[in-house]
């Protein structure tokens, strides 16, 4: 797709979010399957069941930029995803694997922030307001989650892993 205006710089970021939520919904179960904490690993099955509300709310916006649903590969997801399994596999302590997922999801909550935030941006300048609320929502999501991960971090998988 060439991105020569905003409203198309705005539809191809909005295809690397919809890639980048589609790649996490395959990641969150995994990582609830090896979480040892049973907070981290509710924090992760709760952040699943919202990850599935997001990529509606994402298809609720193709729609109502009469664009087709369609995911644009995502680099910085896949780095992100990558750079975290290949950490995990070296290492050996739960607790400390605890550790490394909770960081690595935060990375990912990040990414997403960031994202998200300039898509509202975006969608301000083109005068997008219902486009808005329903990234706003899921702004507000991934910020609440990653709020989530650095109690738990704070309350009690770092100390663990220590």
């Amino acid at each position: 797709m060439a991105v020569k205006t905003l409203q198309d710089l705005f539809i191809h970021t909005l295809g690397d979010i919809y890639y980048a939520e589609n790649q996490i919904l395959k990641a969150l179960p995994k990582m609830a399957a090896e979480a040892t904490s049973q907070e981290l690993k509710q924090a992760f099955n709760t952040h699943l069941e919202e990850t599935r509300g997001q990529v509606q709310r994402l298809e609720q916006v193709f729609k109502l930029c009469n664009a087709p649903v369609k995911g644009e590969r995502c680099d910085a997801i896949e780095g992100i995803i990558k750079e975290a399994d290949g950490l995990l596999k070296e290492i050996e302590d739960p607790e400390v694997k605890d550790a490394g997922m909770l960081a690595a999801a935060q990375a990912v909550e990040h990414y997403e922030i960031s994202r998200y935030g300039a898509l509202i941006a975006w969608a301000e300048q083109l005068e997008m307001d219902e486009v808005i609320d329903l990234l706003e929502e899921t702004l507000d999501e991934e910020k609440n989650a990653d709020r989530l991960l650095t109690e738990i971090a704070e309350g009690e998988v770092n100390e663990e892993a220590a």
